[in-house]
């Protein structure tokens, strides 16, 4: 089997499980690419037969097609990833009707079959113990459900992970929502934070906008002496508010 590509992974204390040596395996995290970019390597690198710019303004009259369709009802299947509506939350009677109070419509995505053929190609290389000295794990939408997805303005995200307790006298301790458009830094406000442990936090989300963030825990705790500084946790998924 020929390989063409690699992954380059670390291991992190798993901290939702309770063996001492158990360890999750994290992708190193590349930057992201829009449509631009991708259009530009299928046409330097891809061999595509169209230019970058064609294929762009081509997938970007596809996309809100696509997502007015799903909107219909529609499920989609392009072969690299499948996609359709489903509603959570549960109808306690044979009449009851959709209620944006107790139910959530969400739009879900697989991997397709030639996405998973490409898996054949890839191999991960393990670079060791990862530098834990904070780690956010999971992050869930209490609201929702949700896991390491959505965001409810105003109500509860519980957050996981390793030595994430928010502790120290600097102003820059805190957890935060970064808006990935803007590079606004939204602070969750002291008395939102309802639960603070080292390896869980429970905290009121602020009244964010609709958008995409990354959330942020930045604390001097250690479980011995404060560090003179503060250190800061990245959560390597995005949180999306819709």
């Amino acid at each position: 089997m020929s390989i063409f590509h690699k992954i380059m992974a670390w291991l992190h204390p798993n901290m939702l499980t309770p063996e001492k040596d158990d360890y999750i395996i994290r992708p190193v995290p590349e930057r992201t690419l829009n449509v631009r970019q991708i259009s530009e390597s299928a046409a330097t690198r891809g061999g595509a037969d169209i230019s970058a710019s064609t294929m762009e303004h081509a997938v970007n009259c596809f996309l809100p097609e696509m997502g007015y369709l799903l909107c219909d009802g529609f499920s989609i299947n392009t072969g690299w990833f499948t996609a359709g509506p489903y509603v959570r939350g549960v109808a306690n009677s044979p009449t009851e009707k959709y209620d944006k109070e107790k139910h959530t419509l969400l739009f879900e995505f697989h991997q397709g079959a030639l996405l998973r053929k490409e898996l054949e190609n890839v191999t991960v290389e393990i670079l060791g113990v990862a530098d834990t000295d904070a780690v956010i794990a999971q992050a869930t939408d209490v609201k929702s459900g949700s896991v390491n997805d959505l965001l409810t303005p105003n109500r509860n995200l519980i957050i996981a992970g390793y030595k994430i307790k928010i502790a120290g006298d600097k102003d820059a301790n805190g957890i935060y929502f970064v808006n990935q458009d803007t590079a606004e830094r939204i602070k969750v406000d002291d008395s939102d934070i309802v639960v603070n442990n080292p390896s869980e936090l429970i905290v009121v989300i602020p009244d964010l906008t609709v958008g995409t963030y990354l959330l942020e825990v930045t604390t001097q705790y250690t479980p011995s002496t404060l560090l003179k500084e503060p250190r800061t946790a990245a959560f390597d998924k995005p949180l999306t508010v819709s």
